[in-house]
């Protein structure tokens, strides 16, 4: 939101302008247009994390941009905070437009359960007069804190309240939207009960949570598309012919940043900005300030990947951490000399580091989370060290469980691995499975000048989706989780320690003492301690930075 990635180079005040100016044109031509946001607005950036309480300044610039339907991600109910600022503020502030239709929450004033949102609503657009009844859903998520309720997916679509809103024979248009991957058992289950009772109505669903560019086909008058993740990507659904018996469906993802809008705006730097949207940018400008998110903390001397590079090489920013930060994290906390094995979920990384200024943002933007570490003492060395084994490969043990709610170890990685189950090699472009993100080949060499590096996307509708044309980048799936090994022997003749000290990020903690306890040592969460006062993983990378890179840029 503002000052993230140069490449970018717009904020939020922009995207008001190019919101306005489309609905202008669409105004001109007698359509509508409606804008749709699918969730997690909440952490990964400094203007929602670095200030004090978080969200102070984002509420304020969110609820400019007037949207038609919204609706939470998981990143707002993992904290009671942010859950109830979602309740509180957020849902207030779009007045009825943003949907919870599976998620309820402790009023925190009356104690008393309620739905965080309205479950639907039913409007008419402007101009065509199209009558919509949409939904907002969240994927059967089981990480949430303890004051809200997320309702399976299944389940929801079972209650009176639903079955009765489908058949409202009144309907256009249903319009589900969700922080819900398109390519879902949920979508599914929520199509299939609206076709069992609007057998012909289009369906229109967009979609969140795995971080890609992505559109399916469900059948002649339902797709799905999903647009990315951080706000690198606005995506762009047309519906034509919508009472006809065969609509024309047609989609884009649009590079988030000016060059697109003056294209699709047919305007330029000085015509493009409206005043709301001005007004935006200079608040966003302002509160940046005040926040000194541009603080310089260090340069960085490479560029770290977390997908584009194999793990390990020298240019994953995991091997960066699991080499040089996580040693440092335990070393700083005393004299101890102990042996340590420290586990962090690749999952705590969000993001790549560019090299050159390394700025209190782009901590946030790398790694927002607030949790910190936790320990267990003297572990038998024969279990712990078989213990990242089965956090990495053991998915079936957690999953399967009487005990395991909510324990997938897809939770563990980064979001994307969800949808892309191999890794893609942007020389190696001969075999694909279907439906992918991957990097696109040219069927033919392109002339001056050579495109920038980006989403090359394949989806139901071909390879024409994305609005500006990349040169393909690679992707490579990482473990769930890396390991440190801290103090331990250095020559190789040296037997291993009898203990160690397991250390690692509290939000692995349930899967770490489930996985100990499926290698025969019974842990409880009282047998569990804080370690460096659970201090945040966020702080520690930016302290380092601080103490180890230069800072002339």
């Amino acid at each position: 939101m503002g000052g993230t990635l140069v490449i970018f180079k717009t904020d939020w005040g922009d995207y008001i302008s190019f919101a306005q100016r489309m609905r202008e044109i669409a105004d001109e031509r007698g359509v509508d247009l409606l804008l749709i946001d699918t969730g997690d607005r909440v952490e990964g950036n400094g203007l929602y994390d670095a200030s004090h309480p978080k969200g102070n300044y984002t509420s304020e610039i969110f609820k400019q941009q007037p949207i038609d339907v919204l609706c939470s991600g998981n990143h707002e109910l993992y904290k009671k905070h942010t859950a109830e600022e979602e309740y509180l503020v957020t849902a207030p502030d779009f007045k009825g437009h943003y949907l919870a239709s599976n998620i309820d929450i402790i009023n925190p004033i009356s104690g008393d359960m309620a739905p965080l949102a309205p479950r639907f609503r039913k409007f008419t657009t402007p101009n065509q007069g199209i009558r919509i009844l949409s939904f907002g859903f969240l994927f059967d998520f089981t990480g949430n804190y303890n004051n809200t309720v997320v309702q399976p997916v299944e389940e929801t679509i079972k209650e009176d309240w639903f079955q009765d809103a489908i058949r409202d024979q009144e309907v256009d248009l249903f319009l589900v939207i969700g922080h819900v991957p398109v390519r879902s058992p949920e979508y599914k289950a929520i199509f299939t009960a609206i076709r069992k009772v609007r057998w012909d109505t289009p369906i229109q669903f967009f979609g969140g949570h795995t971080h890609i560019r992505d559109y399916t086909v469900y059948d002649s008058k339902t797709t799905a598309l999903e647009s990315g993740r951080f706000m690198e990507t606005l995506g762009w659904m047309s519906i034509d012919g919508l009472s006809t018996s065969s609509p024309k469906y047609a989609r884009r993802y649009i590079d988030n940043n000016l060059f697109s809008f003056y294209h699709h705006t047919g305007m330029n730097e000085s015509t493009f900005p409206t005043e709301e949207g001005q007004t935006v940018s200079r608040y966003i400008s302002e509160a940046r300030k005040t926040l000194q998110l541009d603080r310089l903390i260090g340069c960085a001397p490479q560029d770290y990947w977390l997908n584009r590079a194999p793990y390990p090489s020298a240019q994953s920013i995991l091997t960066w951490i699991q080499g040089r930060v996580l040693p440092d994290i335990v070393h700083e906390q005393g004299s101890e000399r102990n042996p340590r094995l420290v586990i962090i979920n690749t999952g705590a990384m969000r993001f790549d580091i560019f090299k050159g200024p390394f700025t209190l943002d782009t901590t946030y933007i790398v790694s927002p989370f607030t949790t910190g570490f936790r320990s267990i003492k003297s572990v038998p060395y024969e279990v712990a060290r078989r213990l990242l084994l089965v956090l990495n490969n053991a998915g079936p043990i957690y999953e399967d469980s009487e005990s395991a709610t909510g324990f997938q170890t897809s939770m563990l990685a980064p979001p994307e691995q969800i949808s892309i189950k191999h890794d893609i090699i942007a020389d190696a472009q001969d075999d694909h499975s279907h439906h992918h993100q991957i990097p696109l080949k040219s069927a033919s060499v392109r002339e001056e000048p050579e495109p920038r590096p980006g989403y090359t996307t394949k989806d139901d509708a071909g390879e024409d989706g994305d609005d500006t044309i990349h040169s393909p980048i690679s992707f490579y799936r990482v473990p769930n989780c890396i390991q440190a090994k801290v103090d331990f022997p250095e020559q190789q003749n040296e037997e291993d320690p009898e203990t160690v000290d397991v250390i690692f990020l509290e939000f692995i903690e349930p899967w770490i003492l489930m996985g100990l306890k499926f290698l025969g040592e019974e842990y409880q969460t009282e047998d569990v301690d804080d370690f460096a006062r659970r201090r945040s993983f966020t702080s520690f990378i930016a302290d380092w930075v601080d103490r180890n890179w230069e800072k002339d840029c």
